[in-house]
């Protein structure tokens, strides 16, 4: 099951506090992102003050409801929003990258001595060869399933050979025969 699914239903046996007397002071229409993608789906983000003693994050529908103490209101929370959605990002790739490195072990037949996810400027996914390590980022889940496979698959290639070479592309083709329209899809980044 996916973590998706498992937050969605353990959500769904209670109420949302939103709809509870917890309720005060309502959206706050202050912070960005009002939108964020998870495996290529849209959801929205609204930040509400509630009675609690710490922040909550819950998933409903298309929505990501995260509820904030009161005595925050009068801060300026935008970079707690970014830590919370990075936090969201890193404990659902923690979840998702496991499966998909374990499909890559068979499919491939080898591994990396490690791979961790982290925060990488400006790249999804890195293969360090010396250590044979791959790193990826968390925001790697607001891409689909299939790019975020295509993107290890890609990093498991690097394992064999450094560079993009002839070969390189021989490899990836042989396992993700789609792999240059799938590319396509992410331009601006690196892996």
């Amino acid at each position: 099951m996916n973590i998706l699914k498992r937050i969605k239903t353990s959500n769904t046996k209670e109420k949302s506090n939103i709809e509870n007397s917890n309720f005060i002071l309502g959206k706050d229409e202050t912070l960005r992102p009002k939108y964020t993608t998870i495996f290529g789906i849209n959801y929205s983000i609204n930040i509400y003050y509630l009675k609690i003693s710490s922040p909550e994050l819950n998933l409903e529908k298309n929505c990501i409801n995260i509820n904030l103490p009161m005595n925050y209101r009068k801060n300026n929370n935008q970079e707690l929003l970014n830590i919370i959605l990075l936090k969201m990002y890193k404990k659902i790739a923690e979840y998702e990258i496991e499966n998909i490195m374990e499909k890559a072990r068979h499919v491939f037949g080898f591994a990396p001595e490690n791979y961790e996810i982290k925060k990488i400027p400006n790249s999804l996914a890195y293969c360090n060869t010396d250590l044979q390590s791959i790193i990826i980022s968390p925001y790697i889940v607001m891409y689909s399933k299939e790019i975020i496979e295509y993107i290890i698959f890609h990093e498991f290639c690097h394992l064999k050979y450094k560079t993009h070479s002839k070969k390189f592309y021989e490899m990836l083709k042989q396992y993700k025969p789609n792999y240059e329209i799938i590319s396509k899809q992410i331009p601006n980044f690196k892996y």
